[in-house]
């Protein structure tokens, strides 16, 4: 028998590697001895469709689950509102180096300059990458563990969202949170800690937290935790919302 020339060993190869991220079994490489170059070519592009589609299909499952409340991108983002601390850069952000690394970054600032706008921007890029990303407001994940706590599945849930490659909690200490709420918070936090990404975006100074959750110690628990791998944005200027309300003054 006539051995197989470079190139078919190398289409055999790639269609090798397609059957294992395809969850196939070899038998497709088996049948390559039976069929002609053309037949191997022809094989080789139907297997790479459709592993694209798979992908494509992926990441939009991805975006439909993050849940969040618009679709944002960095291309419409103004970056002039936003100091970056020196230990990050805009690649940084562009290209998820930071979740991957598992740092976290706290958006803080006044309403209205974009911290939401970022965090969604930052959170659809990921779900592009491939990266599971939840979005919640912090009351909306409060009420989703205290809910989850009186059906029994709180562990279960805890269980989702350590699955998770970001986590985005928007709108931090907009609204007041019992003990109960700021202490399934922590365990977010803490559960966090060096496995995954977090985007916390708020208009409350660190100094200011404690009012908020009412424990000065488990207040000053979660900052480190956050702080320790994290990066500080602070967001300043004009609101975006008035520079372009209808109701503004003329």
């Amino acid at each position: 028998m006539r051995r197989p020339r470079a190139g078919r060993l190398a289409t055999r190869a790639t269609i090798a590697q397609y059957c294992k991220q395809l969850s196939w079994s070899q038998t497709a490489v088996s049948l390559c001895e039976q069929a002609t170059p053309t037949q191997e070519r022809f094989l080789e592009h139907v297997m790479a469709a459709e592993l694209a589609h798979r992908e494509v299909s992926r990441r939009a499952r991805l975006l439909s689950r993050a849940g969040f409340p618009a679709h944002k991108t960095l291309a419409e983002f103004q970056r002039d509102v936003v100091q970056l601390p020196s230990t990050l850069r805009w690649s940084d952000l562009e290209t998820g180096t930071f979740i991957a690394a598992h740092r976290n970054l706290v958006c803080y600032g006044g309403v209205g300059l974009g911290k939401t706008h970022l965090s969604i921007a930052l959170g659809v890029a990921a779900c592009e990458r491939g990266w599971r990303v939840p979005f919640f407001t912090a009351t909306g994940l409060v009420v989703r563990l205290t809910e989850a706590r009186q059906a029994g599945l709180l562990e279960r849930l805890f269980a989702e969202l350590q699955r998770t490659d970001l986590l985005i909690v928007d709108e931090w200490g907009y609204l007041p949170i019992d003990r109960e709420g700021a202490q399934l918070l922590f365990r977010v936090v803490a559960d966090s800690y060096e496995t995954r990404s977090l985007i916390i975006t708020t208009n409350l100074e660190f100094s200011q937290w404690g009012g908020i959750f009412a424990d000065d110690q488990m207040t000053a628990a979660m900052i480190d935790r956050l702080a320790h791998h994290g990066h500080l944005l602070v967001f300043e200027g004009e609101s975006y919302r008035m520079q372009h309300a209808l109701m503004k003054e003329r």
